[in-house]
Protein backbone atom coordinates (compact mmCIF):
# COMPACT_ATOMS: atom_id res chain seq x y z
CA UNK A 1 0.00 0.00 0.00
CA UNK A 2 1.62 3.32 -0.58
CA UNK A 3 0.13 6.85 -1.30
CA UNK A 4 2.81 7.32 -4.90
CA UNK A 5 3.31 6.07 -8.31
CA UNK A 6 4.55 6.74 -11.04
CA UNK A 7 3.07 7.09 -14.70
CA UNK A 8 5.49 7.21 -17.88
CA UNK A 9 4.24 10.20 -19.09
CA UNK A 10 2.48 11.96 -16.48
CA UNK A 11 5.43 11.78 -13.98
CA UNK A 12 4.62 11.31 -10.22
CA UNK A 13 1.15 10.58 -8.89
CA UNK A 14 0.26 11.52 -5.52
CA UNK A 15 -3.20 10.23 -4.17
CA UNK A 16 -3.42 12.87 -1.25
CA UNK A 17 -3.95 15.85 -3.70
CA UNK A 18 -6.93 16.57 -5.55
CA UNK A 19 -5.18 16.88 -8.99
CA UNK A 20 -2.56 13.62 -7.81
CA UNK A 21 0.45 16.47 -8.34
CA UNK A 22 0.73 16.60 -12.00
CA UNK A 23 -3.35 18.02 -13.24
CA UNK A 24 -4.99 14.68 -13.30
CA UNK A 25 -8.42 13.06 -11.47
CA UNK A 26 -8.45 9.91 -9.42
CA UNK A 27 -10.58 8.78 -12.05
CA UNK A 28 -8.30 8.67 -14.57
CA UNK A 29 -6.42 6.29 -12.82
CA UNK A 30 -9.15 4.48 -10.66
CA UNK A 31 -10.05 0.79 -12.56
CA UNK A 32 -8.44 2.26 -16.05
CA UNK A 33 -7.71 -0.84 -18.04
CA UNK A 34 -4.30 -0.71 -19.79
CA UNK A 35 -3.13 2.03 -17.50
CA UNK A 36 0.87 1.58 -16.53
CA UNK A 37 1.64 2.84 -12.70
CA UNK A 38 4.91 1.60 -11.16
CA UNK A 39 5.87 1.67 -8.05
CA UNK A 40 8.34 4.45 -7.28
CA UNK A 41 10.57 2.18 -4.68
CA UNK A 42 10.23 -1.15 -6.40
CA UNK A 43 9.21 -0.11 -10.08
CA UNK A 44 6.94 -2.73 -9.95
CA UNK A 45 3.50 -2.30 -11.12
CA UNK A 46 1.20 -1.00 -8.77
CA UNK A 47 -2.96 -0.62 -9.96
CA UNK A 48 -5.58 2.16 -8.25
CA UNK A 49 -8.26 1.83 -5.44
CA UNK A 50 -9.93 2.79 -2.12
CA UNK A 51 -10.14 1.03 1.00
CA UNK A 52 -13.46 0.04 2.62
CA UNK A 53 -12.86 3.80 4.75
CA UNK A 54 -12.38 5.39 1.41
CA UNK A 55 -8.91 5.76 1.67
CA UNK A 56 -7.29 5.94 -1.95
CA UNK A 57 -3.80 4.42 -2.64
CA UNK A 58 -2.14 2.46 -5.05
CA UNK A 59 -1.16 -1.53 -4.14
CA UNK A 60 0.92 -4.18 -5.60
CA UNK A 61 -0.86 -6.78 -6.78
CA UNK A 62 2.19 -9.04 -5.89
CA UNK A 63 3.36 -7.80 -2.82
CA UNK A 64 7.05 -8.06 -2.98
CA UNK A 65 8.67 -8.88 -0.16
CA UNK A 66 11.48 -6.58 -0.15
CA UNK A 67 9.56 -3.66 -1.35
CA UNK A 68 9.20 -1.18 1.78
CA UNK A 69 6.26 0.75 0.74
CA UNK A 70 4.36 -2.25 -0.04
CA UNK A 71 4.93 -3.93 3.14
CA UNK A 72 3.82 -0.61 5.49
CA UNK A 73 1.20 -1.59 7.91
CA UNK A 74 -2.08 0.02 7.42
CA UNK A 75 -1.47 2.33 10.92
CA UNK A 76 1.76 3.62 9.17
CA UNK A 77 0.67 4.42 5.77
CA UNK A 78 -2.73 6.53 7.46
CA UNK A 79 -0.13 8.53 9.85
CA UNK A 80 1.89 9.47 6.97
CA UNK A 81 -1.49 10.63 5.45
CA UNK A 82 -2.26 12.77 8.54
CA UNK A 83 0.71 14.44 8.15
CA UNK A 84 0.69 15.84 4.74
CA UNK A 85 -2.56 16.65 5.94
CA UNK A 86 -1.64 18.80 9.00
CA UNK A 87 1.26 20.27 6.97
CA UNK A 88 -0.83 21.60 4.01
CA UNK A 89 -3.48 22.60 6.74
CA UNK A 90 -0.74 24.76 7.54
CA UNK A 91 -0.20 26.32 4.54
CA UNK A 92 2.51 24.30 3.06
CA UNK A 93 3.40 22.19 0.14
CA UNK A 94 3.79 18.50 1.56
CA UNK A 95 4.52 15.52 -0.51
CA UNK A 96 3.98 12.05 0.62
CA UNK A 97 7.00 9.31 -0.31
CA UNK A 98 9.72 11.79 -1.49
CA UNK A 99 13.38 10.23 -2.01
CA UNK A 100 16.09 12.01 -2.10
CA UNK A 101 18.39 12.53 -5.83
CA UNK A 102 20.88 10.46 -4.83
CA UNK A 103 18.44 7.98 -3.05
CA UNK A 104 20.72 7.67 -0.14
CA UNK A 105 16.95 8.68 2.05
CA UNK A 106 12.58 8.81 1.66
CA UNK A 107 10.63 11.19 3.21
CA UNK A 108 6.73 9.87 4.55
CA UNK A 109 6.22 13.74 3.85
CA UNK A 110 8.72 16.38 2.46
CA UNK A 111 7.53 19.97 3.00
CA UNK A 112 9.12 22.58 0.84
CA UNK A 113 9.32 26.10 1.29
CA UNK A 114 7.73 29.37 -0.88
CA UNK A 115 10.88 28.45 -3.27
CA UNK A 116 9.76 25.24 -3.89
CA UNK A 117 12.61 23.64 -2.32
CA UNK A 118 12.28 21.10 0.51
CA UNK A 119 13.06 22.08 4.16
CA UNK A 120 11.52 19.34 6.43
CA UNK A 121 10.95 15.49 6.47
CA UNK A 122 8.10 14.34 8.59
CA UNK A 123 8.96 10.69 9.95
CA UNK A 124 5.91 8.35 10.55
CA UNK A 125 8.24 5.63 12.55
CA UNK A 126 5.93 2.90 13.84
CA UNK A 127 8.77 -0.07 13.79
CA UNK A 128 11.76 -0.51 15.84
CA UNK A 129 15.20 1.15 15.07
CA UNK A 130 18.15 2.11 17.85
CA UNK A 131 18.86 5.68 19.12
CA UNK A 132 21.61 5.03 16.82
CA UNK A 133 20.08 4.19 13.32
CA UNK A 134 17.85 7.42 13.76
CA UNK A 135 20.84 9.68 14.32
CA UNK A 136 21.95 8.34 11.65
CA UNK A 137 18.83 8.87 9.73
CA UNK A 138 18.44 12.21 10.92
CA UNK A 139 22.19 13.23 9.98
CA UNK A 140 21.61 12.02 6.39
CA UNK A 141 18.48 14.93 6.23
CA UNK A 142 21.12 17.56 7.86
CA UNK A 143 23.35 17.19 5.15
CA UNK A 144 21.19 17.98 2.56
CA UNK A 145 20.02 20.83 4.70
CA UNK A 146 16.52 19.07 5.40
CA UNK A 147 15.66 19.16 9.08
CA UNK A 148 13.10 16.45 10.22
CA UNK A 149 10.56 15.50 12.73
CA UNK A 150 9.32 12.00 13.90
CA UNK A 151 6.53 11.22 14.81
CA UNK A 152 5.87 8.10 17.13
CA UNK A 153 3.11 6.46 18.75
CA UNK A 154 4.77 4.50 21.54
CA UNK A 155 7.56 5.63 23.72
CA UNK A 156 10.91 4.16 22.49
CA UNK A 157 14.46 5.36 23.43
CA UNK A 158 15.31 6.58 20.44
CA UNK A 159 12.84 9.28 20.80
CA UNK A 160 14.78 11.01 23.13
CA UNK A 161 17.84 11.32 21.01
CA UNK A 162 16.22 12.92 17.87
CA UNK A 163 13.40 15.78 17.11
CA UNK A 164 10.35 13.51 17.89
CA UNK A 165 6.69 13.88 18.70
CA UNK A 166 4.70 11.27 20.61
CA UNK A 167 1.35 11.36 19.66
CA UNK A 168 -1.73 8.94 20.77
CA UNK A 169 -4.82 7.22 18.70
CA UNK A 170 -7.06 9.18 16.82
CA UNK A 171 -10.51 9.58 19.20
CA UNK A 172 -12.16 8.49 15.68
CA UNK A 173 -10.22 5.55 15.38
CA UNK A 174 -8.17 4.49 12.52
CA UNK A 175 -10.59 6.38 9.94
CA UNK A 176 -8.90 9.69 10.16
CA UNK A 177 -12.11 11.04 11.14
CA UNK A 178 -9.68 13.24 14.28
CA UNK A 179 -6.56 14.38 14.91
CA UNK A 180 -4.38 12.87 17.01
CA UNK A 181 -2.90 14.68 20.18
CA UNK A 182 0.59 14.70 21.12
CA UNK A 183 1.65 13.49 24.45
CA UNK A 184 5.10 13.87 24.61
CA UNK A 185 8.34 15.87 22.65
CA UNK A 186 6.92 19.31 22.80
CA UNK A 187 7.69 21.13 26.07
CA UNK A 188 7.55 24.33 27.64
CA UNK A 189 9.70 26.21 30.34
CA UNK A 190 8.14 26.63 33.66
CA UNK A 191 9.53 29.14 36.29
CA UNK A 192 7.32 31.27 38.66
CA UNK A 193 8.19 33.67 40.54
CA UNK A 194 11.58 33.70 38.59
CA UNK A 195 13.98 33.19 41.78
CA UNK A 196 16.06 30.87 42.24
CA UNK A 197 14.42 29.70 45.33
CA UNK A 198 11.75 28.98 42.82
CA UNK A 199 11.23 25.69 41.26
CA UNK A 200 11.86 25.44 37.85
CA UNK A 201 11.60 22.10 35.53
CA UNK A 202 10.41 21.86 31.85
CA UNK A 203 7.38 19.76 31.49
CA UNK A 204 6.11 18.43 28.59
CA UNK A 205 2.19 19.88 26.97
CA UNK A 206 -0.60 18.21 24.95
CA UNK A 207 -1.96 19.75 21.84
CA UNK A 208 -3.26 18.47 18.45
CA UNK A 209 -0.81 16.94 16.44
CA UNK A 210 -1.94 19.55 13.68
CA UNK A 211 -1.19 22.32 15.70
CA UNK A 212 2.24 21.05 16.81
CA UNK A 213 3.25 20.27 12.92
CA UNK A 214 1.97 23.82 12.35
CA UNK A 215 4.23 25.81 15.27
CA UNK A 216 7.16 23.36 13.80
CA UNK A 217 7.13 24.49 10.05
CA UNK A 218 6.48 28.20 11.20
CA UNK A 219 9.32 28.04 13.04
CA UNK A 220 7.27 29.01 16.30
CA UNK A 221 9.55 26.05 18.11
CA UNK A 222 12.74 24.25 17.14
CA UNK A 223 14.81 21.69 18.65
CA UNK A 224 15.92 21.84 21.88
CA UNK A 225 18.67 19.45 23.09
CA UNK A 226 18.85 19.24 27.17
CA UNK A 227 22.40 18.94 29.04
CA UNK A 228 21.65 15.10 29.37
CA UNK A 229 21.13 15.23 25.70
CA UNK A 230 17.51 14.11 25.72
CA UNK A 231 15.74 16.06 22.27
CA UNK A 232 12.47 17.83 22.52
CA UNK A 233 10.48 20.78 20.71
CA UNK A 234 10.27 24.43 22.28
CA UNK A 235 9.65 27.76 22.18
CA UNK A 236 12.62 30.25 21.97
CA UNK A 237 11.05 31.98 24.56
CA UNK A 238 11.25 29.07 26.80
CA UNK A 239 14.54 28.81 26.09
CA UNK A 240 15.77 32.45 26.84
CA UNK A 241 13.91 31.39 30.45
CA UNK A 242 15.83 28.43 30.88
CA UNK A 243 19.08 30.67 29.54
CA UNK A 244 18.01 33.30 32.61
CA UNK A 245 17.62 30.59 35.20
CA UNK A 246 21.33 29.13 33.69
CA UNK A 247 22.68 32.77 34.19
CA UNK A 248 21.26 33.26 37.58
CA UNK A 249 22.77 29.81 38.96
CA UNK A 250 25.76 30.58 37.23
CA UNK A 251 26.04 34.24 38.55
CA UNK A 252 25.08 32.28 41.92
CA UNK A 253 27.48 29.70 41.72
CA UNK A 254 30.22 32.89 40.79
CA UNK A 255 29.46 34.93 43.58
CA UNK A 256 30.04 32.16 46.20
CA UNK A 257 33.28 31.02 44.93
CA UNK A 258 34.44 34.33 45.18
CA UNK A 259 32.76 34.33 48.30
CA UNK A 260 34.71 31.19 49.36
CA UNK A 261 37.87 32.48 47.47
CA UNK A 262 37.81 35.71 49.50
CA UNK A 263 37.18 33.58 52.80
CA UNK A 264 40.03 31.61 51.76
CA UNK A 265 42.05 34.45 51.27
CA UNK A 266 40.94 36.21 54.27
CA UNK A 267 42.09 33.01 56.37
CA UNK A 268 45.49 32.87 54.79
CA UNK A 269 46.49 36.13 55.58
CA UNK A 270 45.47 35.62 59.41
CA UNK A 271 47.20 32.47 58.88
CA UNK A 272 50.13 34.23 57.59
CA UNK A 273 50.20 37.48 60.08
CA UNK A 274 49.88 34.53 62.75
CA UNK A 275 52.82 33.02 61.69
CA UNK A 276 54.47 36.22 61.39
CA UNK A 277 53.47 37.39 64.81
CA UNK A 278 54.60 33.76 66.07
CA UNK A 279 57.95 33.95 64.59
CA UNK A 280 58.38 37.38 65.53
CA UNK A 281 57.35 36.30 69.39
CA UNK A 282 59.94 33.19 69.02
CA UNK A 283 62.48 35.99 67.71
CA UNK A 284 61.76 37.88 71.21
CA UNK A 285 61.46 34.94 73.09
CA UNK A 286 65.33 34.40 71.87
CA UNK A 287 66.49 37.01 72.56
CA UNK A 288 65.29 37.29 76.07
CA UNK A 289 66.40 33.64 76.76
CA UNK A 290 69.92 34.93 75.51
CA UNK A 291 69.67 38.14 77.43
CA UNK A 292 68.42 36.09 80.55
CA UNK A 293 71.56 33.55 79.69
CA UNK A 294 73.74 36.56 79.63
CA UNK A 295 72.46 37.62 82.73
CA UNK A 296 72.85 34.41 84.62
CA UNK A 297 76.10 34.17 83.59
CA UNK A 298 77.13 37.45 84.97
CA UNK A 299 75.11 36.49 88.74
CA UNK A 300 76.96 33.25 88.36
CA UNK A 301 80.62 34.62 87.32
CA UNK A 302 82.04 34.44 91.28
CA UNK A 303 80.49 31.03 91.14
CA UNK A 304 82.18 29.81 88.40
CA UNK A 305 85.51 31.62 89.13
CA UNK A 306 85.96 30.08 92.79
CA UNK A 307 84.97 26.66 91.71
CA UNK A 308 86.99 26.48 88.24
CA UNK A 309 83.15 25.43 86.68
CA UNK A 310 84.00 24.48 83.13
CA UNK A 311 80.81 27.20 81.29
CA UNK A 312 80.18 24.76 78.68
CA UNK A 313 79.93 22.05 80.28
CA UNK A 314 77.13 24.24 82.19
CA UNK A 315 74.15 23.69 80.36
CA UNK A 316 74.10 19.87 80.60
CA UNK A 317 74.70 19.76 83.70
CA UNK A 318 72.02 21.92 84.64
CA UNK A 319 69.72 18.60 82.38
CA UNK A 320 71.39 16.48 84.71
CA UNK A 321 70.12 18.17 87.56
CA UNK A 322 66.52 18.53 86.55
CA UNK A 323 66.77 14.67 85.05
CA UNK A 324 68.03 13.51 88.91
CA UNK A 325 65.46 15.26 91.03
CA UNK A 326 62.60 15.06 88.46
CA UNK A 327 61.13 18.46 88.87
CA UNK A 328 61.08 21.53 87.76
CA UNK A 329 64.19 23.82 89.14
CA UNK A 330 65.97 27.07 89.73
CA UNK A 331 69.27 28.19 90.98
CA UNK A 332 69.13 31.04 93.69
CA UNK A 333 72.59 32.29 95.25
CA UNK A 334 75.89 31.53 96.75
CA UNK A 335 74.65 30.83 100.26
CA UNK A 336 77.74 31.76 102.94
CA UNK A 337 75.69 29.08 105.26
CA UNK A 338 76.17 26.40 102.68
CA UNK A 339 79.91 27.20 101.74
CA UNK A 340 79.54 29.27 99.39
CA UNK A 341 77.40 26.46 97.12
CA UNK A 342 74.85 27.40 94.76
CA UNK A 343 71.57 26.62 96.13
CA UNK A 344 69.19 24.45 94.10
CA UNK A 345 65.63 24.77 94.60
CA UNK A 346 63.15 22.16 93.50
CA UNK A 347 59.01 23.01 93.02
CA UNK A 348 57.49 21.93 95.87
CA UNK A 349 55.10 18.90 95.26
CA UNK A 350 51.64 19.52 94.57
CA UNK A 351 52.49 23.61 93.64
CA UNK A 352 52.46 25.23 90.84
CA UNK A 353 54.48 27.63 91.81
CA UNK A 354 56.61 26.75 95.25
CA UNK A 355 60.40 26.22 95.55
CA UNK A 356 61.78 24.79 98.23
CA UNK A 357 65.52 24.24 99.02
CA UNK A 358 66.76 20.89 97.36
CA UNK A 359 70.25 20.95 96.79
CA UNK A 360 73.97 22.79 96.93
CA UNK A 361 75.96 22.81 94.32
CA UNK A 362 80.01 22.61 94.77
CA UNK A 363 80.14 23.97 98.08
CA UNK A 364 83.42 24.23 100.10
CA UNK A 365 84.33 21.50 101.29
CA UNK A 366 86.03 23.13 104.72
CA UNK A 367 82.13 24.13 105.24
CA UNK A 368 80.69 20.58 105.45
CA UNK A 369 80.63 20.37 109.76
CA UNK A 370 76.89 20.60 110.46
CA UNK A 371 75.45 20.29 107.45
CA UNK A 372 72.31 19.11 107.03
CA UNK A 373 71.65 15.41 106.15
CA UNK A 374 68.63 15.73 103.90
CA UNK A 375 69.96 18.33 101.77
CA UNK A 376 71.91 17.14 98.70
CA UNK A 377 74.98 18.01 97.37
CA UNK A 378 75.98 17.90 93.60
CA UNK A 379 79.33 17.64 91.99
CA UNK A 380 80.35 17.82 88.23
CA UNK A 381 82.80 14.82 88.71
CA UNK A 382 84.56 12.70 91.03
CA UNK A 383 87.53 14.67 91.95
CA UNK A 384 84.95 17.22 93.53
CA UNK A 385 83.39 13.82 95.41
CA UNK A 386 86.97 12.67 96.68
CA UNK A 387 87.59 16.75 98.27
CA UNK A 388 84.24 16.49 99.37
CA UNK A 389 84.88 12.74 101.03
CA UNK A 390 87.92 13.60 102.53
CA UNK A 391 86.82 16.87 104.64
CA UNK A 392 82.82 15.41 105.41
CA UNK A 393 82.41 16.10 109.51
CA UNK A 394 78.64 14.65 109.12
CA UNK A 395 76.66 11.97 106.77
CA UNK A 396 76.12 13.93 103.15
CA UNK A 397 74.71 12.89 99.82
CA UNK A 398 76.51 13.43 97.10
CA UNK A 399 75.29 12.99 93.45
CA UNK A 400 77.98 13.61 91.08
CA UNK A 401 76.49 14.38 87.68
CA UNK A 402 78.86 14.38 84.89
CA UNK A 403 78.67 16.58 81.94
CA UNK A 404 81.02 15.02 79.92
CA UNK A 405 79.88 11.59 79.82
CA UNK A 406 76.14 12.31 80.96
CA UNK A 407 76.78 9.71 83.98
CA UNK A 408 74.84 9.99 87.43
CA UNK A 409 76.06 8.76 90.23
CA UNK A 410 74.96 9.00 93.64
CA UNK A 411 76.50 8.10 96.94
CA UNK A 412 76.24 8.39 101.09
CA UNK A 413 79.28 10.18 102.74
CA UNK A 414 79.60 9.52 106.35
CA UNK A 415 82.64 11.00 108.79
CA UNK A 416 86.03 9.34 108.69
CA UNK A 417 85.28 7.46 112.05
CA UNK A 418 81.83 6.27 110.69
CA UNK A 419 81.84 2.87 109.17
CA UNK A 420 82.79 2.51 105.16
CA UNK A 421 80.62 4.67 103.08
CA UNK A 422 78.25 2.71 100.86
CA UNK A 423 79.20 2.26 97.09
CA UNK A 424 78.64 4.79 93.95
CA UNK A 425 75.13 3.83 92.67
CA UNK A 426 75.04 4.80 88.84
CA UNK A 427 72.19 7.05 87.52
Amino acid sequence: MGFTAVHPVWGRLDVSLNDLGCGRTWTEVHRVKGLRLACPECGGRVFARASQHGVRHFYHQVRPPDCELANESLEHHLLKLELAVAARAAGWRAELEVSSEAGDWRADVLVFDGRGRPFMALEAQLSPVTPTEARMRTDRYTRDGVAVCWVSLQDRPWTRTVPTLRAGAPAGGDGGDSSRTVRHGLARYTWTPRTLKAKATWEHITCPLGDALAWILQGKVHVHTAVNGTVWWTAPAYEERALERARMEAEAEAADHEAAAAKRRREQAAASDRRRLAAEQRALDRQADLEERQNEMQRLAGFFQRTGFDLTAWDTFTQLVRSASGKAIAYGEQSPRYGDGLLVHARARGSAHEFTLAAVVCPDPHALTHWPEKLDILVPDHTWLARIRAAARAPLRVAVLEPRTGRSTFERIRPAGDSAAEPDQPG
